[in-house]
Parts: structure tokens; sequence; C-alpha cells
């Protein structure tokens, strides 16, 4: 009964936002790129009382939406922005998302070695946003994401080597990536302006995102064309659905700090329903944009038994990253690039390191991305049963390449309609290679649906 109440909600969701979209398409007559709204989302103290408020970032009236990321975090000013969005007399809307149909094959030139998988799947999630200004320096939103990924790609979610972290029918998942919980974020949160600098805000979801990490990666504009989540997603942003979080934060100037009270477990196998919160876990995190190109942060975090096949295992999780957005000549030409470190210290000298760099180049209707990424996995990461003579808590240092290119190949309803594929190669340690293989090799080719630069309609 669960699963159906919550797939008629779904559906309402994403229909009440497909009406939207339409909406927004309708009205292409009174339509301005957000490239040339950034000055005029700075604050509206100055506008008169009832007169419409221009949508500005979700927690803050003096900043642009343009820094908007996931959950409370920053990415640069001058990212680009692809959704649908509405202004009203009192509120304002806005719907973002992606919808991969692709084909997966993952270690196919070492056909009958671990990982070995081919799949047809359709990653995909899409998130809404509405607020509205309380006052004249109050600002409250409200942000919903759900994900289809549990209906289209099963409870082991789609095949990805080398990828760990969560489990299926109570074994872990191993060379798989897990299909993300139907709601992703239901939060809501409210902002005090005191000065064009500084402001303070309050942010709660169930489930919601804590204060730790970067912008979570299917989020980031340098991941813009990539379907695959990051090997060191549960080293870097894994806390993105967090099934309970109060978030404060302060903003002064170009910096805002931030603390959280969260829940550390990860989400358990039911993709439908809302975990138990239980607040037992904290996090700290600095924000810093020193420039509209630029945005920093670095973060800690305490979580309690994020693993329910190690539940007596805490882990204090430290990152840092930086986010890099330059707009081209044209609206829709940009380059974005992050560089994402993260730690995992499970105590007793168990430290497992992550890094990641990834860019996204964008030229019109072409766009030409890459990924690096550098994990250290352990043998239970790796193994759900341990090979003869395999220490439990090695550790085997993992990297991949990413190479992709895309084109849009059609446009409606303001939507983006495209083509791409990608090859993934990979080098491990060598004491892998009799499971893996040598050098093993991951490729696909999608379709993807993705709305388009975003617009203004009133």
């Amino acid at each position: 009964m669960k699963k159906i109440c919550f797939t008629i909600l779904t559906l309402a969701f994403l229909a009440s936002f497909s009406a939207l979209a339409q909406h927004d398409h309708s009205k292409r007559s009174m339509n301005k790129d957000t490239t040339a709204m950034d000055h005029s989302m700075h604050g509206s103290a100055g506008m008169p009382m009832g007169a419409m408020m221009p949508m500005t970032h979700s927690y803050s009236l003096s900043l642009p939406m343009n820094r908007n990321g996931s959950g409370t975090g920053w990415q640069p000013d001058a990212t680009p922005m692809y959704a649908y969005m509405a202004h009203g007399r009192r509120w304002n809307y806005m719907l973002h998302g992606s919808v991969f149909l692709r084909y997966t094959a993952q270690n196919f030139n070492n056909l009958g070695k671990k990982g070995a998988d081919n799949k047809i799947s359709i990653p995909n999630w899409v998130m809404g946003m509405a607020q509205r200004q309380v006052g004249r320096n109050g600002l409250f939103t409200i942000r919903s994401m759900v994900s289809l990924d549990r209906i289209f790609d099963g409870g082991a979610g789609y095949p990805l080597l080398y990828q760990s972290g969560e489990t299926w029918q109570g074994d872990p998942l191993i060379d798989r990536q897990h299909p993300h919980d139907l709601i992703s974020e239901l939060s809501v949160g409210y902002t005090q302006r005191f000065s064009s600098k500084l402001d303070a805000t309050i942010y709660v979801g169930y489930p919601g995102e804590p204060a730790l990490g970067p912008v979570a990666f299917m989020h980031r504009m340098s991941a813009f064309n990539n379907p695959n989540a990051t090997l060191g997603h549960h080293w870097q942003d894994a806390t993105h659905i967090t099934f309970g979080v109060v978030t404060a934060g302060i903003r002064y100037g170009k910096f805002k700090v931030e603390a959280s009270s969260f829940t550390g477990r990860e989400p358990d196998e039911n993709r439908f329903d809302f975990d138990r919160p239980r607040f037992d876990s904290h996090s700290y995190r600095l924000l810093f944009n020193p420039s509209a190109n630029w945005a920093l942060q670095v973060s800690k975090g305490f979580i309690t038994s994020p693993e329910t096949t190690h539940p007596d295992e805490d882990v204090e999780r430290t990152t840092a990253s930086v986010q890099h957005s330059y707009r081209l000549t044209g609206p829709t030409r940009w380059i974005s690039t992050s560089l994402v470190w993260g730690l995992n210290d499970k105590g007793h000298g168990h430290r497992e390191h992550s890094a990641l760099l990834e860019s996204n180049l964008q030229l019109n209707r072409w766009g030409i991305y890459g990924r690096y990424e550098w994990v250290q996995k352990t043998t239970k990461e790796l193994f759900v049963d341990e090979p003869d003579g395999f220490d439990h808590d090695a550790v085997f240092p993992v990297s991949s390449l990413t190479l992709g290119v895309n084109r849009q190949i059609g446009f409606f309803a303001n939507t983006l309609l495209q083509a791409g594929g990608q090859i993934t190669v990979y080098t491990q340690d060598s004491a892998l290679e009799p499971f893996y293989g040598k050098n093993p090799v991951s490729g696909q080719v999608y379709l993807r649906l993705t709305p388009d630069l975003m617009r203004m309609s009133m």
C-alpha cells in the first residue's frame, strides 16, 4: 500500500511540474536568459510591498540563484542553470532534473571476470523548488527531489565497476550503483536577512542533505552530461540523502559557516519509505566564493553507523573541494570544473582517501566531458566473500578515466534531447587483476532529456 501511495504522489508531482514547464514554454515572448538576469537578483529591499520578487538563491535574498547547489551547498555564481522557471504573484517556482535512457557495458574486455555486466538502465531524478519572500527580509523555501531509479533499475541499481555502498537483499552492493530513494529530498528553509552581507538560515530536511561535502555529483555542472555516479561517492557526498537533518548557517559576505545534526545511517533497501530519523551525527562546513567563477568548501562530519552491514563502525569524514565555472562567448558555451578530495577515517588506522577531477565543456549543441578518479578500496568493499590470503582490511588503490561526448539532437517544450556516449578505462592494484582482469574498460551510449538553459516567465 505504501508503494502505491508513493507512486501516486510521485506521478502527481511530475505531472504538476510538467504543466509548469508547458506554461513556461507558452510565454517564450517574455523570456530572458539568466545570464542577463544575474544582477537583478541581488535582493529586493527596495521593491514596493506586494510587488513580484525576482527569483534569488534558495537561502539568501542577496545572492543569485545560479549559486544554488544541492542542500545548502554553493556553486560558482557563473554556473549556468538548466531548468524550468515560473513567477507567480507571491511564489516563484523552479524545476530541473535529468532522465537518461542508456545501455552500459562494464568490464567488457574481460568477459567472465568480476564486474563484467551489461544492462539497459534509466538513471533519473527531478527536483522542484518553490520560494516566497516574507516581509522585506525573510525568505521561505520548499524543495523536493524524486527519483524513479528503484522502479526502472530494480533494487540492485545499475552495474558500475568498482562501485560500492549500501545493500540489496542483505548483501553489500559491489560493482553496482544503488538506486536512489523515491523521495530523495523534502525540505524547508527560512533565511532572515540583516543586511546585504549578513543573513542566517535554518534548513530542515526529511530527507535532506547536511552541511558535509561538495555539491552532490548529479547537481554539479562539471558532471552535467555524465550519467554515472562517482566512485568516491561514499567518501565525498553520499550524505545528500539523509533521513533527518537540521542545518543552521550564517553568511557574511563571501563566507558562510554551517553546522548540522543528522541521521548517520544511509538509506535502507526500501526505497519507497521514510527511514527512522536518528540525529546521531553532526558536521561542520565552511563555504567561500571569492568571485563569481569560484566556489570552495571544507567540511568535516562525524557519522554514526552509516552502513547496515557494519553497524558498529563509525566514520569520520573530511572533504575539501574547488569548483570553477566560466561563461564563454554565447549563452550556451561554458566550462565547469570540480576538484574534490574525501577521506573516510574508521579509526584504528583505517583511513581511505579519494580524489576526483571532472570537467564539462559545453559548445552550443556539443558537450565534451571527462572525469578522473582515484579511490582506496578495502577488501570488504570489493568482495562479498573474502578471497583466501586477503587481509580483511587491506587497501587497494583504484583509478578510472572517463571521456565522453554528446550532442543535442532535438528540442521541444523548452526541453533538450541529447545523444551521447562515453568510455572508461581503469587501473588497479596488481593483486586485483586475477579477479577483474587487466585494465578493465567500460562504455555506454545514451539518450537524455533535460531542461533547456533556464528561462523566466511571468
